[in-house]
């Protein structure tokens, strides 16, 4: 996965949220049998893969990336402070991770066909952007001033963006100053000991200035809430 309020979300109360499936339930409580199949297809990021690389992905991935609506979960992450000040005022711009912190993550999730919305509230720093999906199947990520255009691949089951091309203020980045970003997830199964979980790894590095934003860390999928 590529912060403004200080601080992780409260968990929903018990009467605005209803409570996900686990990854092994099937298909959501009272729907038909239908219902999950009609997500997933509904999906941006299978959309932007194709169908038969979508498959391809860790069924914990394919969950995640399968949920429509209004979705909260929570997980863990390690965040990384940038590498000096001038990648630090560029963080702040983005709105990405400042400082050295490890802990609870709270993550909404706002999915349609064609749109998502992340929130990602680390510890301290709260981080937020907006992703579409283009006509050519790549998807373009809004991030503070940032316009950001990535391929998406599966990879061994797991999944990789490649950026393509970044306009920053509406400027385009040149190709020499592009920041080399690595933006992967991984699954672990729900039968494993720590349950079924999306893990995520970001970095970014811009050249001059060094690390500008690295976090990693996991979401538990069991926590999955649909949120009012």
């Amino acid at each position: 996965m590529t912060s403004l309020a200080a601080g992780p979300v409260a968990p929903a109360h018990p009467a605005a949220a209803t409570r996900l499936p686990h990854a092994d339930d099937g298909a959501p409580a009272g729907a038909d049998d239908g219902t999950a199949h009609r997500a997933a297809s509904a999906s941006m990021y299978r959309a932007a893969l194709g169908a038969d690389a979508f498959a391809r992905l860790h069924p914990a991935l394919q969950r995640f990336h399968g949920l429509q609506g209004r979705i909260g979960l929570r997980g863990h992450a390690t965040t990384a402070p940038p590498a000096g000040l001038p990648a630090r005022l560029l963080g702040g711009l983005l709105g990405t991770p400042l400082q050295a912190r490890t802990g609870p993550v709270a993550f909404v999730l706002q999915a349609g066909p064609q749109e998502e919305h992340w929130t990602r509230h680390f510890p301290g720093r709260t981080m937020r952007s907006r992703l579409r999906l283009q006509a050519d199947g790549r998807v373009v990520e809004r991030l503070g001033p940032a316009r950001l255009v990535f391929r998406l691949r599966e990879t061994g089951g797991g999944l990789a963006m490649h950026l393509q091309s970044l306009h920053f203020f509406g400027i385009p980045c040149p190709g020499w100053l592009r920041p080399q970003v690595v933006a992967e997830e991984r699954g672990t199964d729900a039968a494993g000991a720590d349950g079924a979980r999306l893990h995520f790894d970001v970095r970014a590095a811009v050249p001059l200035l060094g690390m500008v934003a690295r976090y990693h860390g996991w979401l538990d999928l069991a926590t999955a809430e649909a949120l009012p």
